[in-house]
């Protein structure tokens, strides 16, 4: 595998990083503000925006994708995951206005679809011999790797900001 699948799939929450890190700075937040903040940009562009990626790919390019993940080509169900990630997606970016249970739904709801994913990835190399790039490769590792960590990332902001009544602007 190139470099390029190995850091294309780490694209999207990087971005999120850098934007995080690029507002708090400026914003000069700490403690839960900073790592609210961090969040919210995780799930609006770590996930939301690349989902919407994915979900253009699904749904502009099927083929090229099905072949990426050493799928059969032509099959419909491209059009089927290609909306849903790309409903997820903007659901991720709705992210930056709403809070609360709303995050926690797109940590769930999202979540779950991308570790489910992982697991399917997982299977395929294991089952299947299928060593595709965006099968086997990055994309694996972040489809069950990323999800979890988004959620211990909202697990301990809640835990930080329960009753304080602590929330940025």
């Amino acid at each position: 595998m190139d470099i390029a699948g190995i850091i294309w799939p780490l694209f999207f929450p990087l971005l999120a990083a850098f934007v995080a890190a690029l507002n708090i700075g400026i914003r000069k937040y700490t403690g839960t503000a900073a790592l609210e903040n961090f969040l919210m940009w995780q799930l609006a562009i770590g996930f939301g925006l690349s989902l919407l990626y994915g979900g253009f790919g699904h749904l502009a390019f099927p083929d090229r994708v099905a072949e990426s993940i050493g799928w059969a080509t032509g099959s419909p169900f491209q059009s089927e995951v290609g909306m849903w990630d790309a409903a997820m997606g903007i659901v991720g970016l709705f992210c930056l206005k709403f809070r609360g249970e709303f995050w926690t739904a797109m940590v769930i709801g999202a979540g779950l679809f991308s570790f489910g994913a992982g697991l399917g990835h997982v299977w395929e190399l294991v089952v299947k011999g299928n060593t595709a790039a965006n099968n086997a490769g990055a994309v694996m590792y972040i489809d069950l790797i990323y999800p979890v960590f988004l959620a211990a990332l909202l697990v301990i902001y809640r835990k930080r900001s329960a009753g304080t009544g602590n929330r940025t602007p």
